[in-house]
């Protein structure tokens, strides 16, 4: 008898984790429609959504006339149920002062908070900075604190989800010692996911750009500091055995105009190198992604430039052409974004100097913060997740 009664709870927690999931994938849905979707029946849906409604988890929105009959009732999942936080912590290009962006959005996606401060990271720990942003955000968006249930860092370094030890940091600071991670996740009492920058970039552009449709893509990110490379293979990002895929930036060159000088990638395409170039040839600007605006806006006369800057682009590109062969490769970052379809053109015309194998290359579509908006959609896939696995444990 206890096993059949386990068993019946179980189903009764796979029909409400099944009627949720569509909610929160198509946002109102009725009884009839998530009976079509899941198969399920009348009273078996109506149960279902009998329980989610009084878990808090889904709300009735409003009814529909469809003849005889009463109305029925459109059901959506409840977008104050659970929220979802992202910082994203990158170099501000001053000297020891790096820049600390977050957000937090409810259930649907909305953003209800955004802010941006300045943090000098060999003054300030990470966990107090990181504590206060979301608390502030938190605060202003008069959002439970047991409510919030996941938060995503994005992080300029490589991340070891394993050891929860974060390499290669791109920014000042405390942002590489042990145990950093377990710290940030007990001063918020909540989830806490973490991730390399240009990762999550490609989450963004997986979701909401050039990329929605592709079998797979490679996203080359050009910015005005560093380089980064995210692979996306049918929808799931190549991390590699300590969270190191895609640190491009390091791969080992030689100079053409050298017989032992060893430099590497971030050397010819990295932003102080994309400003050195534009200099060369007579672009001005206070940073390389304003050199670059500046030079896509007379891009007939810039001509030269561009090609110079799309045969460097094309050293590091042809190689994960040649490994990858991946069907979409996405131009991202402040330099791509400022670089634009000219840029893309010289960088198409580059490719098929250099490289025999035929990929389509696309600027990004995203003309917002793509790491946090990348950071955004993983923390709220992350709090799908955990109300999924909740209404398991959900007592009868």
């Amino acid at each position: 008898m206890s096993r059949l009664a386990g068993s019946s709870k179980l189903l009764r927690a796979m029909n409400e984790s099944a009627a949720l999931a569509h909610l929160l994938e198509r946002d109102q849905l009725t009884r009839a429609d998530l009976r079509e979707l899941t198969g399920l029946s009348k009273p078996t849906i109506s149960e279902a959504l009998r329980r989610l409604t009084d878990a808090g988890l889904a709300i009735v929105v409003g009814h529909i006339s469809g003849g005889p009959g009463p109305n029925a009732e459109v059901y959506a999942a409840n977008r104050d149920a659970a929220y979802a936080g992202a910082v994203s912590v990158r170099d501000s290009g001053d000297i020891g002062i790096s820049s600390l962006t977050a957000a937090v959005s409810d259930l649907s996606g909305q953003v209800r908070g955004r802010a941006e401060v300045a943090v000098d990271f060999l003054r300030t720990d990470p966990v107090t900075a990181v504590t206060q942003i979301i608390d502030r955000l938190r605060d202003e968006a008069g959002v439970p604190a047991s409510r919030l249930v996941h938060v995503q860092l994005a992080v300029a370094a490589s991340y070891d989800a394993q050891t929860e030890s974060i390499h290669h940091v791109g920014v000042t600071g405390g942002w590489n010692r042990p145990g950093l991670i377990g710290e940030i996740r007990t001063r918020l009492g909540t989830r806490v996911g973490v991730d390399n920058d240009v990762n999550l970039a490609a989450v963004a552009e997986r979701r909401r750009g050039v990329a929605r449709d592709a079998d797979g893509f490679a996203l080359l990110w050009l910015g005005d500091e560093g380089l980064g490379l995210a692979i996306d293979l049918g929808g799931t990002l190549l991390r590699g055995a300590r969270g190191g895929a895609g640190e491009i930036g390091y791969m080992p060159l030689f100079a053409p105009d050298g017989k032992d000088r060893k430099v590497d990638l971030q050397d010819l395409v990295g932003g102080p190198a994309v400003l050195a170039l534009a200099a060369e040839h007579g672009i001005q600007g206070r940073t390389p992604a304003q050199a670059v605006a500046t030079a896509a806006a007379a891009a007939e006369t810039s001509a030269p430039f561009f090609a110079a800057l799309a045969d460097r682009v094309s050293v590091g590109l042809a190689a994960v052409v040649a490994v990858l062969d991946p069907p979409l490769v996405v131009l991202a970052g402040q330099v791509a974004q400022a670089g634009g379809q000219t840029l893309r053109d010289a960088v198409t015309a580059a490719m098929v100097r250099a490289e025999p194998l035929e990929t389509t290359i696309a600027v990004t579509a995203i003309d917002d913060d793509a790491v946090l908006l990348g950071a955004l959609d993983a923390g709220l896939a992350a709090v799908h997740e955990a109300l999924l696995a909740s209404v398991h444990q959900t007592p009868t």
